[in-house]
């Protein structure tokens, strides 16, 4: 039965996300040269940012900036460039950019400080898409985000890797610039069950279609009030790998909730399939 199980869970549990959080912007806009796919959790969560591994920030930021901007200044890539304050303080003074609605900004050295400036630049005003992974944000940040205008249209936020605990996740998730948000990535954030809960509870996620909660510290309570959820009223994907629950218990979860048309990902088993959680 336990063998069963294991091959139950890989093959009707999984939702893969084929397309980079990130990988696509505005109109001419080509994702391909400006936010490739970071998304490498399977490999020690550790992304490539395919133009060299820097070892402190550009020394002409200026001139990085506009080398990583796309041709009609909608997007730009930035991921692993540690550009710091310094080089976000130059982005929001900086015209070309001031129509950009999405940015990829991983491992830049941001901190809280760094959010504060996204928060008050008119530059910043059309953001819609967002990754802020692993720059070392913690609950006060993430309460700036969380009241801050510059954020209220965003579609997708990606704030994996950095120090949110459930102190930030209930910031946030109580705030109505998430509305337009339809996909949500807080991997690696040392989440709880208080913070599941506050997700599932939240009333400003009701077009969230993808929530990406891999390698957190949520239990059984904490997942089951996710597919329970009467505010998620638009999820359909769920990535739960790497968290304090184990397979057979996810197994017994997604068997009672086969109404729910969520699909959960609790497995990083080879053989990854696709089955939502909808009975026939």
């Amino acid at each position: 039965m336990k063998q069963f199980l294991k091959i139950l869970i890989p093959i009707a549990v999984i939702i893969f996300f084929t397309q980079p959080t990130f990988g696509y912007g505005p109109k001419g806009y080509e994702p391909s040269k400006h936010q490739k796919n970071h998304d490498d959790k399977n490999r020690g969560g550790k992304g490539r940012h395919g133009y060299g591994r820097p070892k402190g920030p550009p020394a002409d930021i200026p001139a990085h900036i506009k080398e990583r901007m796309s041709p009609d200044g909608k997007g730009i890539n930035l991921n692993g460039s540690q550009i710091g304050v310094k080089g976000i303080s130059i982005m929001a003074e900086t015209p070309a950019l001031k129509n950009v609605v999405s940015m990829a900004l991983k491992s830049n050295k941001l901190g809280d400080e760094g959010v504060r400036i996204i928060t008050q630049s008119s530059t910043f005003k059309h953001l819609e898409f967002l990754s802020l992974w692993d720059n070392e944000i913690s609950p006060a940040g993430i309460k700036m985000l969380a009241r801050g205008a510059n954020f209220n249209n965003l579609k997708e936020l990606n704030l994996m890797q950095n120090n949110l605990g459930d102190e930030g996740i209930v910031l946030l998730v109580d705030s109505s610039n998430l509305f337009h948000l339809t996909s949500l990535d807080l991997s690696t954030n040392k989440i709880g069950d208080e913070g599941a809960i506050a997700i599932a509870t939240s009333p400003y996620l009701s077009n969230l279609k993808k929530l990406d909660l891999f390698n957190n510290q949520i239990t059984l309570k904490g997942l089951e009030a996710i597919l329970k959820s009467k505010t998620l009223v638009s999820l359909k994907n769920i990535d739960f790998v790497k968290n304090n629950i184990d397979d057979e218990s996810a197994a017994k979860l997604w068997e009672s909730h086969m109404n729910s048309c969520r699909a959960l990902k609790t497995s990083d088993h080879p053989n990854k399939k696709k089955l939502p959680l909808c009975g026939s």
